[in-house]
Parts: C-alpha cells; sequence; structure tokens
C-alpha cells in the first residue's frame, strides 16, 4: 500500500476527542475490542489494521509503525497538525504558536525574540512562563471536570463540531440527546427522508446541516445540478440549504460556482 496524499476529516470524529493526550501526541489510537487490532488515524480516521504489512516505496511496515508514518507523512505531524487547529479549538493566539515552534526548534529566547520580532528576551521568558502556568491550569481543570462527571447521567456528551466550522459557538453546543431530538422533528420520515421545515433556530440549524453534509462524499467533486438534486431531495428550498452550508464552512465552492465539494 503506497502513501498518499491523503484527505483531512470533514470533522473531527469522536475517537480524537475521546483520545487520551498521549494518543493525540502520536496521532493515532488502538480498538482491540474486535476479532482484529486496528489502528486508527486520529486526523482523517484511516484505519491500518495489524498483522498486514503495509509498503511504502521500497520499505515495508507493520501496521502500528505505518500508522506512525502516515501520521507524519499525511498530516505533517501532530505538533504540526494541532497547532493549524483554530484558536476556537485550541485557546492559542498566533504570538503563542510562533512561541512554541521557537521551543521546538529549540531556539534560545533571544534567537525566538528576533525571529518572532517581539522586541526583548524578556517578553519572551514571560511568555513561555505563561504558557508553563496555562498547562498547570489544563491539569488542574482536566481533573476538577473529571471528578465533576464522575457521577452518571450529571451531563449528556456533545456531538463532534465539523472542523471547517466557521462560525464555533453556542450554537454548535449541541448534546447527543438534542441532536437526536432536532433531527426527529424535523426529519420526521427518517433521517434519510425530507426535511419538514428549515428551522429560524441557529442551533436547530447546525443539527440539521451537519446532518445533511453527511449525505454528501468527502474528496469528491459534485457539479451545482448533483449538489442541488441531493439537496432537493431533502427540501425544496435546496439554494437556501446549499447557501448555509457554505456560510456555515460545510460545503466549498469554485468562485464560479463550477464545482463543490466536502470542506476538509
Amino acid at each position: 500500500m503506497q502513501l498518499s496524499s491523503g484527505n483531512e476529516a470533514v470533522s473531527i470524529s469522536e475517537k480524537f476527542w475521546n483520545a487520551s493526550v498521549a494518543e493525540l501526541k502520536q496521532g493515532y489510537n488502538c480498538d482491540a475490542g474486535g476479532h482484529e487490532t486496528i489502528f486508527y488515524c486520529l486526523v482523517c480516521g484511516e484505519q491500518f489494521e495489524k498483522g498486514i504489512i503495509y509498503k511504502d516505496g521500497d520499505s515495508y511496515y507493520e501496521a502500528e509503525k505505518f500508522a506512525s508514518l502516515h501520521v507524519n507523512k499525511v498530516h505533517g505531524g501532530m505538533f504540526s497538525w494541532l497547532l493549524g487547529l483554530d484558536k476556537k479549538l485550541t485557546g492559542l493566539t498566533d504570538l503563542q504558536k510562533g512561541l512554541l515552534q521557537a521551543f521546538r526548534q529549540s531556539l534560545s529566547d533571544a534567537e525566538a525574540a528576533k525571529d518572532l520580532g517581539i522586541g526583548s528576551t524578556s517578553t519572551v521568558r514571560n511568555h513561555r512562563f505563561t504558557l508553563r502556568e496555562k498547562v498547570k491550569q489544563a491539569k488542574l481543570f482536566l481533573a476538577v471536570m473529571e471528578l465533576a462527571e464522575e457521577k452518571p447521567g450529571t451531563s449528556s456528551p456533545f456531538v463532534s463540531i465539523p472542523r471547517t466550522a466557521v462560525m464555533v459557538d453556542e450554537r454548535f453546543a449541541i448534546t447527543k440527546q438534542e441532536n437526536t431530538e432536532i433531527l426527529g422533528s424535523y426529519f420526521k420520515q427518517g433521517l434519510d427522508g425530507p426535511l419538514s421545515e428549515f428551522p429560524k433556530k441557529q442551533k436547530r440549524k447546525a443539527a440539521i446541516l451537519r446532518h445533511l453534509i453527511q449525505r454528501f462524499e468527502t474528496g469528491r467533486t459534485y457539479s451545482e445540478k448533483e449538489i442541488n438534486e441531493v439537496l432537493e431531495k431533502a427540501y425544496p428550498d435546496y439554494v437556501t440549504l446549499r447557501r448555509y452550508l457554505i456560510d456555515y464552512g460545510l460545503l466549498d465552492r469554485e468562485d464560479d460556482g463550477s464545482s463543490y465539494w466536502v470542506k476538509l
């Protein structure tokens, strides 16, 4: 099996959010629950089965080693991939990302200050201290959250947010239970059926659009006519659905509208 350029996942999967810090750092996790042991890429979901030998060029690899190679070769390594996520997901400013890049490259404070154009080594030291404090705070917050959610039934898990969503805010704060109820209310003939109406409330729109985008294949290019045909089966006003899919960052297109694709 040759490594290809690959496609990023349409949304950050539940496997990603449920992964441990160690798994996030390596970029894949292992599922040994079934008859086979499968290694999953946390970025794109590609699977590598233990016992199968994978080929890259003239070299051959066992599944786990190939999963690691895949993460680095296709996605550029987890450090760069995670750092490239939106601030709304990481909480990191562009300056902080630049500093982390500098630290990763083992630059001195003086070299980092010069490279980033921020003036003085003391400024870099202050930022370095602040980032280390964020690590401590994150550990404590994680511990407190885990303790708070230890009781069964105290909270409902949220559905995953599409990575490309341009408005990651409360409209995507949808629990799995809410999502099921919303879809059930608007897809009265079943989830593969038509939409009874397009709601005005943003959270309901987000749930419906997140569901509708799954009717399109990732990695495929569609004409406007093909997009319209799929959406018209869901709702007569397919133009509105198409516009909102684009506005919400789930669907992309050429400027002249000649082709559309699921946004990666």
